[in-house]
């Protein structure tokens, strides 16, 4: 690893282009060990683009180019704040355009490149928020106050009113957005690609100490230095070309670890767990994307044990047991090095789950672990669930001991199908609604500190709503299908469930989702006086159907549909934006970028038009195989008249 200074940074990197060119038949994978640690040395300099050769990258452009400004390191009162300003600093490359989000403005190639989703602008608010109020409680301990902009005068936590003055005494130093806090936090991007999000850090999150924008791509990495440059914070965005597990794994163990690490893969981030837990430091906070839903949500179950240890099920609650699934396994690696989890916000949205959740260092309550893992028994008639503790308490000895069960039979007692087997998954609860309730009054105060601040307000809000000790729901459109009935109105469902004497919640991870902790029994009694009131011809019916065996059945419990007033929830009667509508066409997830990382050489070029040679050579064959020759087809014309 080249440790490069301001004064010598386009030298290195010059000699180490002319060391690629020299050794064009060695392996492609040399290029990327012999990788770069472009610091923020990188910072310091600005260039311009430059005329070069055509199989020369835009890194390589950018850093042969002759430097033309000097970005200072001044204070955040003192750099540039206006686009107007920021041009002055720093050119534009061939193509680029700029991008703007929460404060940031961010040059983007018009090319694929380097990964960017305009669509996750959601995620990236709610992480700033989510760390904006980490770094309070956190600096809180240490006696510094946090100053966020647009934010009225808050008091911090205390355990007690009486604490209140003591503690406002105590907080006599201040941390700014866009400042080095000395004893702030560290933060590690291990995915940065464009280096937005560490950008929107550095800007908007108050109390940090660094920023470790982290990537593998030689390209993404010279983009985040150029982007840290235009914004004005190349004094706390550090960047680095790195593989980002070996940047964690060095991280482990040592007193600088990282408070902080955000890991944000184009899909699975099952490769990277092992060493985050091993990283974060004790008590931090270990935020994780997930975008491979369809290998969570069921589609291929094998896949998900291959990579998270636990089986998928494709049923309606998959989105919340994808959740689960995922800090089951972050639980399970944590585990391996007496480490153990406590989730801080769990949600799933659009089409990836977001999952953020402190890691700590205990023995003993790493042995509770199993207790928090629970097998997953489903109906695939019926749809409905068990869950099985891996263990349990024996309480008289204070010691864990291995699960009885199962707690079904081999056939579902209501619609006689077989059941399938699903997880392990984590059983506990999916959120702090402590911490919650902190990150959604920060976001209600100041709600112009975010775009998407309705979207936060509305999902956080269903969220503190939500039965904690109650894992998975069912869907009342899934409950009227299976019985072939009209749907009940979901007011009048949630009603009959708390005339009954259980509680109930709605679920952010599906809109008629019914979170509820009465048993299957009285699910489907609810649904067999709903029949009656609403018959249907059950002469259609099949006798092995499920409907058949459900409704042939007398209810047990007669349900009563009359709306309480506490069926509808507070986040329902303030018509919240809880479940935001496509915005724009072909939402969703996008194509990987096209630069996988690395320098393109004459090797690649020459690899490229040698495919694309047997492309157009397989082509002519399949295209000539169904043609006649061109001189049996001239043999058969016939002479001109004479």
């Amino acid at each position: 690893m080249l440790l490069c200074t301001p004064r010598f940074i386009p030298s290195v990197i010059s000699h180490h282009l002319t060391h690629i060119r020299i050794h064009l038949g060695r392996k492609k994978q040399r290029l990327a060990e012999g990788s770069l640690a472009i610091t923020r040395g990188l910072g310091s300099m600005e260039t311009t683009p430059s005329s070069t050769d055509t199989k020369v990258t835009s890194m390589e452009a950018e850093m042969n180019a002759e430097p033309q400004v000097t970005a200072s390191f001044a204070p955040s009162s003192e750099r540039p704040d206006t686009s107007t300003d920021r041009d002055k600093l720093i050119e534009l490359l061939p193509g680029e355009t700029v991008v703007k989000e929460g404060k940031a403005a961010i040059l983007f190639p018009s090319a694929n490149e380097v990964f960017y989703n305009p669509v996750q602008e959601f995620n990236r608010d709610l992480t700033c928020a989510v760390l904006t109020e980490f770094a309070r409680e956190w600096m809180a301990k240490k006696g510094v106050k946090l100053l966020v902009p647009g934010e009225k005068e808050r008091m911090v936590v205390s355990l007690s009113e009486e604490e209140k003055e003591s503690a406002k005494e105590e907080l006599t130093a201040t941390a700014t957005a866009g400042e080095i806090c000395e004893d702030g936090l560290r933060v590690l991007e291990g995915l940065s690609a464009s280096g937005l999000r560490s950008v929107r850090f550095a800007l908007e999150v108050p109390g940090l100490r660094s920023i470790t924008a982290n990537d593998f791509s030689f390209k993404a990495a010279a983009l985040i230095s150029r982007n840290a440059r235009y914004n004005g914070v190349e004094h706390l965005v550090q960047t680095s070309c790195r593989d980002a597990s070996m940047l964690m794994y060095e991280m482990r163990g040592k007193k600088q670890s990282y408070d902080v690490i955000d890991i944000d893969p184009y899909g699975s981030p099952a490769s990277f767990l092992d060493a985050a837990v091993q990283a974060v430091s004790e008590g931090g906070l270990l935020c994780v994307t997930c975008t491979d839903m369809a290998v969570m949500a069921g589609n291929n179950s094998e896949t998900c044990y291959s990579k998270y240890g636990s089986m998928s099920l494709k049923a309606r609650y998959c989105h919340e047991m994808a959740l689960r699934i995922i800090l089951h396994s972050v639980d399970q690696r944590a585990a391996v090095y007496q480490r153990y989890i406590r989730p801080l916000i769990s949600i799933s949205v659009d089409f990836y789950i977001r999952v953020f959740m402190q890691v700590h260092t205990g023995q003993a309550v790493v042995k509770n672990s199993a207790s928090k893992q629970a097998l997953v028994y489903n109906c695939v008639g019926c749809g409905s669930f068990h869950l099985q503790r891996m263990a349990s308490l024996v309480p008289c000895r204070g010691s864990f001991s291995a699960a009885t069960g199962p707690p079904v039979g081999t056939h579902c007692e209501h619609c006689g199908q077989r059941h399938q087997l699903g997880g392990p998954i984590w059983a506990e609860p999916l959120h702090d609604v402590s911490f919650v309730q902190k990150v959604l009054s920060a976001v209600s105060s100041n709600p112009s500190r975010f775009g998407t601040a309705k979207r936060i307000e509305g999902m956080l809000s269903m969220v503190t709503e939500e039965l904690e000790d109650v894992p998975l729901y069912y869907t009342v459109d899934q409950l009227s299908s299976i019985v072939h009935c009209n749907t009940p109105p979901l007011l009048q469902f949630r009603s009959a469930l708390l005339h009954a004497k259980h509680r109930v919640s709605l679920s952010h991870a599906c809109k008629n989702a019914i979170k509820t902790d009465a048993p299957p029994s009285v699910i489907w009694d609810i649904m067999r006086s709903w029949e009656k009131a609403n018959p249907v011809k059950r002469e259609k019916l099949s006798e092995t159907s499920p409907a058949f065996k459900i409704l042939s059945k007398e209810p047990s419990l007669e349900a009563c549909f009359t709306v309480r007033e506490d069926a509808n929830p507070q986040s329902r009667k303030q018509h919240l934006t809880r479940f935001q509508e496509n915005p724009q066409a072909f939402w969703g997830p996008k194509a990987r970028a096209r630069a996988s990382g690395g320098i393109t050489t004459e090797l690649d070029e020459k690899r490229k038009m040698f495919q694309n040679k047997r492309k157009r050579h397989t082509t002519d064959l399949l295209r000539h195989k169904h043609q006649p020759c061109k001189r049996f087809k001239k043999a058969r014309t016939p002479p001109p008249p004479p």
